[in-house]
């Protein structure tokens, strides 16, 4: 393996968050019953005429602005031809010659991946295969929903570099609100071009498209199986074939599709119902205005103005949502890592991956906040703050409410922890004559009794210390 090289290059189709589609005034809302968001237009009814929709537009310009991206200030819309059952008109309005971005770049730890194009089109319906295979449906909602294509240059050396680069992307697309990147529900799609060639080599190998991969780690693991297929057959001597590959998730290998169409098999030619986009400067300036903290500028501050650490800073910023919770925690408690150590513990804990924005989140910033105060001034435990965390977090009410109706209120009377102190030494003797023998971090576990005991309401440290002090008696 070590004398061949891999050289991919990635095709990222992500859905815009507008509320309209592309080239008509139907609704984009995800999960409505099937071929209930049509009209003419979007159907390729004879006669009808699209209208560029210009939300679209500034969020494609605003992604292309934050990757460094140089701005058409002419671009047009072409036609690419192509015959499928999901796409209604025989045709896929896109961009071809004049895209909305050339060039740029994301930037990794280990490289600057370089996008050869940022383009907007259409997207088609969707195909829904029966059970029996007899038939399929096609659901057109999905037609004209707005698309932003972002063509890599063959820049990513690795299945692994691969799945870092769109991890990155990803969370650069969601801070910049163009998309909420769901690859459930198809609002983030990744096809991916793979070669290998022999390591010194200068030209491009014979290039695979795989398709039909739904998470970043169905990238990675289709792009680890197609680049070692790719390099048996050379190392047999044999001609790899250009085509379209699909990856067969059940069984981990790759399977071909079709041959590999070329530019000309789409027969590109202008958009004859659309006139060419006149983008101004005045408004690359405006939007370039608009872009906001990225998640690499974010770190950084996080780490300069809060005092965390790259780990605790890093995972911070993976979400804006949970960046922007933590600054409002921040400013209602002045103890940056104690917030950071709860969000990181339990609130992502609750929250399991989903993507929320700050105010989505049910656990208001002022209900954790509450939780924190109540701990410092002694008057619940760690232990019982977590409970409350937990039911805040699932019913709302606020952090005091539940302590006074559930009489969370921490044990500070000295009479009653001696008493219940008694108890567990008695109860646990072969412990008792650990710590006699020298044993002392048995005292841990006579704690965690008693702590058990008052149902975490006892204060730990206080009970430590009654505890150290009963047992010297009994020596």
């Amino acid at each position: 393996m070590d004398e061949f090289e891999t050289i991919i290059g990635l095709e990222v189709h992500v859905e815009l968050l507008t509320k309209t589609k592309m080239f008509c005034s139907c609704s984009t809302k995800f999960g409505s019953p099937p071929n209930s968001q049509i009209c003419p237009i979007c159907t390729g009814m004879p006669g009808v005429l699209p209208v560029i929709n210009e939300k679209a537009v500034e969020l494609a310009i605003k992604t292309g602005l934050a990757f460094n991206s140089n701005i058409s200030k002419f671009c047009k819309f072409a036609r690419k031809n192509y015959f499928y059952p999901d796409l209604p008109k025989n045709y896929q309005i896109s961009q071809y010659e004049e895209p909305i971005g050339v060039g740029g770049y994301l930037e990794l730890d280990s490289k600057k991946i370089r996008f050869k194009r940022i383009h907007l089109e259409e997207d088609a319906g969707k195909l829904l295969h029966s059970e029996k295979g007899y038939f399929s449906y096609i659901d057109f909602n999905r037609s004209g929903i707005p698309l932003l294509e972002m063509v890599t240059e063959p820049d990513i050396q690795s299945p692994e570099q691969a799945e870092e680069f769109l991890e990155k992307l990803k969370q650069i697309l969601e801070y910049l609100e163009i998309s909420d990147c769901n690859m459930e529900e198809g609002s983030l799609r990744c096809d991916a071009n793979i070669s290998v060639r022999r390591k010194g080599e200068t030209s491009l190998g014979i290039k695979i498209e795989v398709k039909n991969m739904n998470s970043f780690k169905s990238v990675r693991k289709a792009l680890a199986y197609e680049s070692k297929r790719q390099i048996e057959i050379l190392k047999k001597e044999g001609e790899i074939i250009q085509e379209t590959r699909l990856w067969n998730e059940k069984d981990e290998i790759t399977e071909s599709m079709r041959s590999k169409e070329e530019a000309h098999d789409y027969r590109y030619f202008p958009e004859p119902d659309l006139v060419p986009l006149e983008i101004k400067d005045e408004l690359i300036e405006k939007i370039r205005r608009e872009i906001e903290e990225l998640p690499d500028q974010r770190k950084e501050r996080f780490k300069n103005t809060y005092g965390l650490s790259d780990y605790d800073a890093n995972v911070l910023i993976t979400q804006k949502g949970i960046a922007d919770y933590f600054e409002e925690c921040v400013k209602l408690y002045k103890n940056p890592k104690i917030i950071a150590n709860w969000i990181m513990g339990e609130l992502l804990a609750k929250i399991k991956g989903k993507i929320l924005k700050a105010e989505e989140i049910p656990l208001k910033p002022e209900n954790l906040v509450e939780i924190l105060k109540l701990i410092d001034e002694g008057k619940i435990t760690g232990t019982i703050g977590k409970e409350i965390f937990k039911e805040s977090y699932e019913t709302g009410l606020s952090p005091i409410d539940i302590v006074k109706k559930k009489n969370l209120i921490q044990i500070k009377d000295e009479e009653i922890l001696i008493k219940v102190v008694e108890d567990v030494v008695k109860e646990n003797e072969k412990a008792v004559g650990d710590w006699k023998k020298g044993k002392e971090q048995v005292i841990g576990f006579l704690v965690g009794q008693v702590m058990r005991k008052t149902s975490g309401k006892a204060n730990p440290n206080v009970v430590k210390e009654i505890l150290i002090e009963y047992l010297k008696k009994l020596k």
